[in-house]
């Protein structure tokens, strides 16, 4: 990357963060320097690599080699899943400049996934937005199942995750699962960045924003472009063999009043490749009240004048779904209005 600005060296590199102890929850000492390692990331960064995560690296590579055939295909055959098909699920694939950022179209592809629920589940049954069925190219064998296994992973990563952080605001590690996360709700993307070498180097592939729930968990390609705004200035977040990058939503910056900033990323790809990302959404439960937690000493630090949609995490009153549904409106203006609108 050729467009960062000087940083001070102090918040210059994202750290990297063993959480073996957390998986294997055999050493309660080393989960505690874990939990440690994480609240200093937390606090300083909103960012941190993973390693020692235990996500099969085939499982990982299968993935990668199955959406690279999916991205080769023309618009057309990519079409036959679009999202207009997934109806109030809010599943199926948009292409380039479909989804928009701060009202700016955004220059990368994608498939939105979410957890796998039947027809006669009954969240599906009552029509909540963001809940149903997946929507999978029946042209390229082992994608469903692919994906699938993908999620079931992740999502049982991000479940120790989320009592690493708990533990390291001094809380039981059962203190998210027991209110928000038994039952999350479950987002998954796959992104295609096109290669973007002769664009301006104003133009992004998803420009500066922060993410709407509690926990991220992606697994990016070794293309980089992912960009991390730190104390003291953009710094990269380049790929680093066998890790994942975790960042925070705006709900654990809510929760924390502040403690744990939801920090704001982009991504521009300059490389003559396109990029591949995987970005895991570990989210509260849709119909949830997220309320702060009283911790000692912290009051809360609203950065609303600072933030990239001047919008505040703090005044917000009501469930995650309605928070959640009020931020995707504004990046599928369109579909809002054909698939939820329309329905309600």
């Amino acid at each position: 990357m050729t467009i960062l600005q000087v940083v001070d060296k102090e918040f210059s590199k994202v750290p990297v963060i063993d959480i073996s102890a957390l998986i294997s929850q055999t050493n309660n000492s080393s989960s505690v320097v874990v939990a440690d390692q994480i609240r200093q990331a937390c606090q300083d960064y909103g960012f941190f690599y993973i390693i020692g995560h235990g996500v099969d690296e085939q499982l990982q590579e299968q993935l990668e080699h199955l959406s690279q055939q999916f991205f080769a295909q023309d618009v057309e055959t990519k079409l036959k899943i679009r999202m207009a098909l997934g109806g109030r699920a809010w599943r199926g694939y948009f292409p380039v400049g479909n989804e928009l950022t701060s009202g700016r179209p955004d220059l990368k592809e994608g498939i939105y996934f979410g957890g796998e629920l039947a027809e006669d589940h009954p969240l599906v049954k009552v029509g909540t937005p963001m809940h149903g069925r997946n929507l999978f190219p029946s042209n390229i064998p082992q994608f469903r199942e692919t994906v699938l296994e993908y999620i079931y992973s992740m999502t049982k990563l991000g479940h120790t995750l989320m009592a690493g952080i708990a533990l390291s605001l001094g809380l039981e590690k059962s203190y998210f699962a027991d209110r928000y996360t038994k039952d999350p709700l479950i987002l998954f993307r796959i992104f295609n960045y096109p290669s973007n070498s002769s664009l301006p180097k104003s133009e992004w592939g998803v420009g500066e924003h922060t993410d709407y729930g509690v926990l991220t968990i992606l697994k990016q390609d070794n293309v980089g472009g992912l960009q991390v705004k730190s104390k003291s200035g953009w710094i990269d977040a380049p790929p680093i063999p066998g890790s994942l990058v975790c960042n925070i939503g705006d709900m654990l910056d809510r929760m924390t009043r502040g403690l744990y900033r939801s920090t704001p990323h982009r991504v521009q790809n300059l490389s003559t490749s396109n990029r591949l990302s995987f970005p895991f959404f570990f989210d509260p439960n849709f119909n949830v009240e997220v309320k702060p937690i009283e911790l000692n000493d912290v009051v809360v630090n609203d950065d609303k004048s600072d933030r990239w949609d001047k919008a505040s995490v703090h005044e917000f009153r009501g469930t995650y779904g309605e928070y959640l549904l009020n931020k995707v409106s504004k990046v599928f203006p369109e579909l809002r209005q054909k698939v939820l609108e329309s329905a309600e």
